[in-house]
């Protein structure tokens, strides 16, 4: 483009009704033209007062224009011999001679290796709420009114630490507010600096990955397990070694206790998915593995509030006398999921390394809400509301597996209904369950197939995991009902 028809082309492009200002378009326009090498380098453009008078704009606007793009870099602009076009090509030298990437539609191929197996693997569900979606509390529930009036009291003359980033560990009066809940309900033993606060399961998870591990090295998992934190490690450059369980938990034969894992995740008070809890003689099993071999346990407490047919179990941290286990809890199953607060209880050794870890990776903070969860614990409302919880969720557990026995009999049995906020209605080997929860979705059902949840791709069972917490007493039967239509149809075709 010649100097000389350039006021032209901006006149014809500068569009003085719009609602973006003169000045704006101007500087859009002329940074167009210049990566575009429509104006090449070391071309002069109009003097500020010629181009404010053929544009019809304050000379002042062209100015303003000139000096922000000297500033970035697009001209140069000496005084008494007039602003021109700055070389602003990369350097080729620098570059190399190799010939540009061809650009790629397929998403997948900008991921590192890494992120391809993270995403291929990745069991997160739009479907959040409703039936039959596992592992979500019934929101609708929540003591709002308290929570709101316990908020307002912090909010009505916010101390300034309150408004910050969290210090190292979390608010200090949650820690101890957790410290006598924990000690009490789930005999854990631990002091207020013990309890590092995150904001859940998958950040805890992380966090002691990051401090205690190294990429490459072993940690077992269960099989089947949550798919969240294998996610978790593996994206953590970890070997994951999948140890089947049976009724008594996580079962390691000789061959994987031969060679040790630096780490082991485990939930013996409710195994996700499959329900069952870890026998005694597995416990001390682990602990004493754990003590000769110099292994690391991250005991998951997952649902272990929610037990319906006795009290909740002792945790597994709590008969841990060498500080091997690092104890995982969360508020989102208790109360509400988009609280995001969880917490870590670690051995008195690792209180402070973590501490800092968290504040210097992550910046926490949500100390308002911190503050509030802390007296909402210590006036007793938490828990009331888990005592109230119980038995709303019994009572719909009860209904579902009613219906489940109403509608299949005994070709569809339950596991894992004793505890927590879902159950399993197994399947016969021969039916796809990844399927039937697809064809279920499109129905208007969430429910997740049991296979996804085990390591191999050939998975040992079959089956659907069917969340009753968040569905009201009154539509349970309805809304089994369009499922088991769908699963009818697929045991139908395999008759």
């Amino acid at each position: 483009m010649r100097t000389s028809l350039l006021s032209d082309w901006l006149a014809q492009r500068l569009d003085k009704a719009s609602v973006e200002p003169s000045y704006r378009q101007l500087q859009r326009l002329l940074r167009e033209a210049i990566l575009a090498h429509e104006l090449p380098a070391g071309r002069k453009l109009p003097s500020s007062r010629m181009l404010a008078t053929e544009l019809g704009i304050a000379r002042n606007t062209v100015i303003q224009v000139y000096e922000q793009l000297a500033v970035e870099g697009y001209l140069l602009a000496g005084t008494g011999s007039g602003t021109f076009v700055a070389d602003s090509s990369p350097d080729q030298q620098m570059l190399g001679s190799a010939a540009a990437a061809p650009a790629s539609s397929d998403s997948g191929e900008h991921l590192s290796q890494r992120g391809q197996r993270l995403i291929a693997s990745a069991g997160v569900s739009r479907r959040q709420w409703g039936a039959f979606v596992p592992g979500v509390a019934d929101v609708t529930r929540f003591p709002a009114a308290i929570w709101s009036r316990l908020q307002a009291r912090h909010m009505r003359n916010p101390r300034p630490e309150l408004l910050s980033y969290a210090p190292p560990g979390g608010h200090a009066p949650l820690r101890e507010a957790l410290a006598d809940y924990l000690r009490n309900a789930r005999s854990v033993r631990c002091e207020p600096e013990q309890i590092i606060i995150t904001t859940g399961i998958h950040q805890s998870v992380d966090l002691a990955v990051r401090l205690l591990c190294d990429p490459g090295d072993a940690v077992w998992t269960e099989d089947p397990c949550y798919w969240g934190v294998r996610s978790v490690m593996q994206a953590s450059g970890l070997q994951l070694k999948p140890i089947a369980v049976d009724a008594e938990g996580i079962n390691p034969s000789p061959e994987d206790l031969a060679t040790p894992p630096r780490m082991m995740l485990v939930t013996p008070s409710h195994q996700y998915p499959l329900g069952m809890v870890m026998s005694l003689a597995r416990r001390r099993m682990l602990l004493e593995f754990a003590r000769q071999r110099d292994c690391w346990i991250i005991e998951d407490d997952y649902d272990s509030e929610f037990r319906y047919a006795n009290r909740p179990l002792m945790s597994l941290q709590g008969m841990d006398d060498a500080d091997r286990v690092i104890y995982v809890g969360s508020f989102g199953k208790i109360l509400y999921p988009g609280l995001r607060i969880g917490y870590l209880v670690v051995p008195p050794a690792l209180a402070e390394p973590f501490a800092v870890a968290l504040a210097e990776l992550y910046r926490e903070g949500q100390l308002l809400q911190q503050a509030v969860l802390s007296d909402f614990i210590a006036e007793g409302h938490f828990s009331s509301h888990i005592r109230r919880m119980r038995n709303v969720y019994g009572s719909r557990r009860e209904i579902l597996m009613q219906e489940i026995s109403r509608h299949f009999g005994d070709a569809v049995s339950v596991r894992g209904d004793e505890a927590g906020l879902h159950l399993v209605a197994t399947l016969p080997g021969h039916v796809d369950d990844r399927q039937i929860a697809q064809d279920a979705l499109a129905a208007g059902i969430a429910t997740r197939p049991l296979s996804s949840y085990y390591n191999q791709a050939n998975a040992p069972e079959r089956g659907l995991l069917l969340g009753y917490a968040c569905v009201q007493d009154d539509d349970i039967a309805r809304h089994f009902a369009t499922l088991a239509r769908v699963i009818e149809e697929h045991l139908q075709i395999h008759r």
